[in-house]
């Protein structure tokens, strides 16, 4: 498990402080067999969201989205299925508590096999649990969007382009 500060962002961070960043990334949908998705309850914003980040210099994004899974829930993924993409400024900029500030364009990737037991191992979930689609906690603005999608792209099949 990489520490923040020797990231690739968090080093990035170190030259530029907190001015707005444009950032790739992925975020990853994991459903339980009964469709129920898996959210992590946020240690920056307190809130629910999906699990996701950033890659590493020399990852692929299924092998980000791989690694954040497991730092942040404790699942392996086998397989990912792309579900969208999303990069709409007005959903996808945001100011992190410490004010730094990114514009994310982000891949939206189903765990379409999966295992392990839920752990959260690198502090950036407080919690973690699974949730229908119809009862959802308080979300981020972006993963309630991406979940709306998901839920057109379950019924069309049609990669979703937001």
């Amino acid at each position: 498990m990489v520490k923040w500060s020797d990231s690739y962002l968090g080093r990035l961070r170190q030259v530029v402080g907190n001015r707005l960043l444009l950032v790739c990334g992925g975020r990853a949908i994991v459903e339980d067999n009964w469709g129920c998705i898996l959210l992590q309850k946020r240690s920056d914003f307190k809130v629910w969201g999906l699990p996701g980040g950033g890659p590493e210099e020399g990852e692929s994004i299924e092998q980000c989205l791989a690694r954040e899974v497991y730092e942040e829930t404790g699942l392996t993924v086998k397989r990912f299925e792309a579900v969208g993409f999303s990069s709409n400024p007005a959903i996808e900029t945001v100011t992190y508590p410490n004010g730094d500030r990114v514009q994310n364009y982000i891949l939206i990737l189903r765990a379409a096999e999966w295992e392990g037991n839920l752990a959260c191992l690198d502090g950036e979930s407080l919690a973690l649990d699974f949730f229908e689609l119809a009862c959802l906690p308080e979300l981020m603005l972006c993963d309630r969007l991406v979940l709306e999608k998901f839920q057109e792209y379950k019924r069309t099949g049609q990669f979703q382009l937001f």
